[in-house]
């Protein structure tokens, strides 16, 4: 009987046969673009042959031969797929994203036949209708519950034009997701500000110049230093260049990623995917796209999801109104008169903060050294879990810089491969991610998951170790957490392993596992000089925790106003024609924007929203999962460590382990006891009341 995963190919495909690297490793190095399409192909035909068979059966619907024989289905496809989409978003080039482009239309075709399959939906209705008298455990109630909902909500109950109506819309919104996605790549990787004179380098510090010096040479500039849109470059530098003219350049190139004109732009994208999802939304009887995807969420209803927004709105506006009078007291005094301007915020926040706090993140960076900081998540992880991290230099990755890690239980016991790859490159898009190359599950056999975390952090000179900011130590930790979620996974069905919860629920264990780092414990044990190796003076963990709060009106207002502005679009009844630029400038101006800060992704790169159906109507997620890892956190507090063994278990038991076997409220309750108020947020923000 041949493997779920093998694909009748020619040999010479390494989709062709199951893989006996170790660890099921995918082979990398004979993973060729032209093994895909084809791959691709034979995996879509079996699987609809599988389908067919669960669709055809004679047998009377039950749960082992319907929805655990879909959740048996598509593992070539999966492995096909795990492969191909984490190249293209980490080490792209353009033969991946033809077959990006080629394929995400018959990939979407291909999942809307199954889903709005009738002959298959009458068979999971048939099982979902008799649930209560078949005996299920809990895990198998939730599997049945969420695969009767996903068929309903992908429009099993529509008639057959709607279907044929909404396939269409499903296939030219991935179309539009993939190209807006390699729009954004393009514009980053196509710019650079190459600096040749040393006037031009006024102000920045030796750790930047390094790291420009590096990425210059990278396109081919050698002896000269280049700013990216890398945010490991441009936010340093627009910190730290005295030359305001230059920083102005760069902001603009960065800030108009998306809206330069030619192959490139994405405003047109973007009018066609609200006008789009709003017409799917009435299809499937929503009002508009925020309620459907919404409907699906911890918060339910855009009301609930603008009640929270505008909770910290007001407040945030405010504190952000003092900032930025501070900042022009600065300028003033520093004989700049002009009011502040997007480019100057940071530059004169960072000269603010040194003034206030005697905090200086070139003094502070040497701290955080990239290979210290990923130690510090492993340790964490050790304290809390009982996991081991052993680096496996025998495993080649998919790039030379990704470096690959067994993880092990504190029995001895594997838990999964964990791929780190930290810096930037033109072939990556930007931001930080995870995601799984293979996810977990039991049924039919223990699989464990081989899961990645792809930043961008900027890289070194040969030789020198990679320093990070704190916002950068934070954002490792943070997609630290998203994979601590998918390597603890502990449940029966792949379906609801791991990150396969609601939006607004999965960024709870990733927030919440950035507190860790900023405690004294874990500062004290690895944050030591780079070139010294002393541990970061007390003195200056004081400092840092003192100034927590510092900036957070700047940071909620950019990052409130994206979400807001994403809420705008998708509560539209009727956007046909809609600007996106004029209406971001007219829901910009309701909410009172300040002049000073712009969003935080604006509207034609704000992949988040339109690089497919991600976090659409969805980016107030990292908020709302803000109140409950605040609220979490204190759980440990409460207990007086950091790393109280019992918090612990129960927080690896309904949180990191439990996938999507519960309801995220009944989750959440199960580890705290009762459900969190927006009260910790606003305090850990330092704008409560």
């Amino acid at each position: 009987m041949t493997a779920p995963e093998a694909l009748p190919l020619p040999v010479d495909n390494p989709f062709a046969a199951v893989w006996e690297t170790p660890f099921g490793l995918p082979p990398f190095a004979v993973i060729k673009p032209e093994h895909i399409t084809p791959a691709f192909e034979a995996a879509l035909a079996k699987h609809k042959s599988e389908i067919a068979a669960i669709s055809d059966d004679p047998a009377v619907p039950e749960f082992a031969n319907v929805i655990e024989a879909l959740e048996r289905s598509g593992r070539a496809l999966s492995r096909v797929g795990g492969v191909f989409y984490n190249l293209a978003g980490a080490d792209t080039n353009e033969a991946l994203q033809a077959i990006e482009r080629e394929m995400s239309p018959v990939t979407s075709r291909h999942w809307s036949a199954i889903m709005m399959d009738p002959a298959l939906f009458a068979r999971v209705d048939a099982v979902f209708a008799k649930r209560e008298n078949l005996g299920l455990d809990a895990e198998q109630k939730r599997l049945l519950e969420r695969t009767y909902r996903g068929f309903v909500r992908s429009g099993a109950q529509l008639g057959p034009e709607e279907k044929k109506r909404l396939a269409a819309i499903n296939e030219r919104l991935a179309g539009l997701g993939t190209q807006f996605s390699q729009n954004v790549l393009k514009d980053e990787a196509s710019y650079a500000l190459v600096l040749d004179d040393e006037a031009k380098l006024a102000g920045v510090p030796p750790f930047l110049r390094a790291a420009m010096a590096h990425a210059a040479g990278d396109r081919g500039h050698d002896g000269k230093h280049a700013v990216t849109l890398s945010r490991s470059i441009i936010e340093p530098f627009l910190t730290f260049s005295t030359r305001r003219e230059l920083r102005e350049e760069a902001f603009v190139a960065w800030s108009k990623r998306g809206e330069n004109g030619g192959e490139t732009d994405n405003r047109a994208i973007v009018s066609e995917m609200v006008a789009l999802r709003a017409e799917k939304a009435k299809l499937l009887g929503f009002e508009t796209f925020a309620h459907f995807k919404l409907d699906d969420s911890m918060a339910k209803t855009p009301e609930n999801v603008r009640g929270l927004l505008e909770l910290v709105w007001k407040p945030a506006k405010a504190r952000a109104a003092k900032e930025a009078a501070d900042l022009a007291l600065l300028a003033q005094e520093e004989g700049e008169n002009g009011p502040i301007r997007p480019w100057d915020w940071r530059h004169y926040a960072e000269k603010v903060r040194q003034k206030t706090y005697a905090l200086d993140e070139a003094v502070l960076k040497p701290y955080l050294q990239l290979d210290r900081i990923i130690a510090a998540a492993f340790d964490t992880a050790g304290k809390l879990f009982g996991l081991t991290f052993e680096e496996k230099r025998d495993l080649a990755g998919y790039h030379p810089d990704v470096r690959v890690f067994e993880v092990r239980d504190a029995g001895g016991r594997h838990i999964g491969l964990f791929l780190g790859d930290y810096f930037a490159r033109a072939s990556k898009r930007s931001g930080a991610w995870m995601s799984a190359y293979r996810g977990q599950r039991k049924l039919g056999g223990e699989v464990r998951p081989i899961i990645v975390n792809v930043c961008n952090f900027a890289k070194p000179a040969a030789g020198k170790p990679a320093l990070l900011s704190i916002d950068d130590a934070r954002t490792l930790f943070h997609e630290f957490g998203h994979a601590l979620h998918g390597l603890l996974s502990d449940v029966t069905y792949g379906s609801l392993a791991g990150t396969s919860v609601s939006r607004d629920f999965v960024e709870l264990p990733s927030q919440l596992y950035e507190h860790w780092f900023l405690t004294r414990e874990v500062m004290q044990a690895y944050c030591l000089h780079a070139e010294t190796g002393e541990p970061i003076p007390e003195g200056l963990i004081d400092k840092i925790k003192k100034a927590q709060t510092f900036n957070q009106g700047f940071a909620t207002v950019e990052y409130t106003s994206s979400a807001l502005v994403d809420l705008a679009f998708h509560s539209l009844k009727d956007p046909a024609t809609v600007d996106p630029l004029a209406f971001e400038a007219a829901e910009l101006e309701r909410i009172g924007m300040p002049a000073e800060i712009i969003m935080r992704h604006r509207t034609p790169h704000f992949t988040h929203v339109f690089s497919g159906d991600g976090y659409s109507a969805g980016y107030y997620s990292y908020l709302w999962s803000e109140v409950m890892d605040a609220d979490a956190f204190n759980a440990f507090i409460e207990a007086g460590d950091v790393f109280a063994a019992d918090v612990a278990a129960k927080l690896q038991r309904f949180i990191y382990s439990a996938g999507d076997t519960r309801d995220p409220a009944e989750a959440y309750t199960l580890f705290r006891g009762r459900l969190p108020t927006p009260d910790a947020l606003l305090e850990k923000r330092g704008l409560a009341a």
